[in-house]
């Protein structure tokens, strides 16, 4: 039988207990990356329950919140006029930077900008910014991920808090790909798994 825990109205408990010095990593669910957005991710907003869900469990147990955005200038190297591969997204101040309206960031999420230098891409969160400083000065030792998109961004910063030795969870339920081309987002799980990180459901209960 799953061990059920009264404080989410009866669903099953996760498969590992979250931690006060653990961190829900919420990577890049801004207006941009979903339907309707200059790049969206195919039903990028379908894994928003899911992450408010996760919050919610990550704020009873005390553990820390961090949302990553992609903050780009206008003239950053990744959009096509410039001679990248995107069309121009997440640029500062604008509408399609914003979050998601639908997710619950609160005033303890701790906001992360990456991807700011206008000649330099960055895909992870880790990347040209202080999460990891911020991480280990909160004494985090495991980090768990969802957020889009499964191929770039939330790949990246996975193998990146590998690389840093955190303990790694992917939050596999809650996570979405852009599979610019067929089997892309398939391909990012398995690299991350035989990296070393492992991967985690809500309806993982325990046994």
């Amino acid at each position: 039988m799953p061990i059920l825990n009264p404080k989410n109205g009866g669903l099953p408990k996760l498969k590992y207990d979250i931690r006060s010095k653990d961190a829900l990593i919420i990577v890049d669910v801004q207006r941009d990356f979903c339907p309707g957005g200059a790049l969206p991710v195919p039903e990028g907003d379908k894994i928003i329950p899911l992450l408010n869900e996760y919050i919610k469990r990550f704020e009873e147990a005390g553990a820390v919140i961090v949302a990553t955005r992609d903050w780009h200038p206008y003239n950053h190297i990744s959009f096509k006029e410039y001679g990248g591969i995107w069309p121009s997204h997440c640029v500062q101040g604008t509408d399609g930077a914003k979050f998601h309206l639908d997710l619950r960031v609160s005033r303890t999420t701790k906001i992360i900008s990456k991807a700011k230098s206008p000649k330099k891409e960055a895909y992870s969160g880790f990347d040209g910014t202080s999460l990891a400083k911020y991480l280990k000065k909160k004494g985090v030792e495991r980090v768990f991920v969802g957020g889009l998109a499964t191929d770039y961004c939330v790949k990246s910063t996975v193998l990146d808090a590998l690389k840093l030795g955190f303990e790694t969870f992917l939050l596999e339920d809650a996570v979405k790909g852009v599979d610019v081309k067929p089997g892309d987002s398939e391909k990012a799980i398995k690299e991350m798994l035989k990296k070393g990180a492992k991967k985690i459901r809500l309806n993982e209960s325990e046994k």
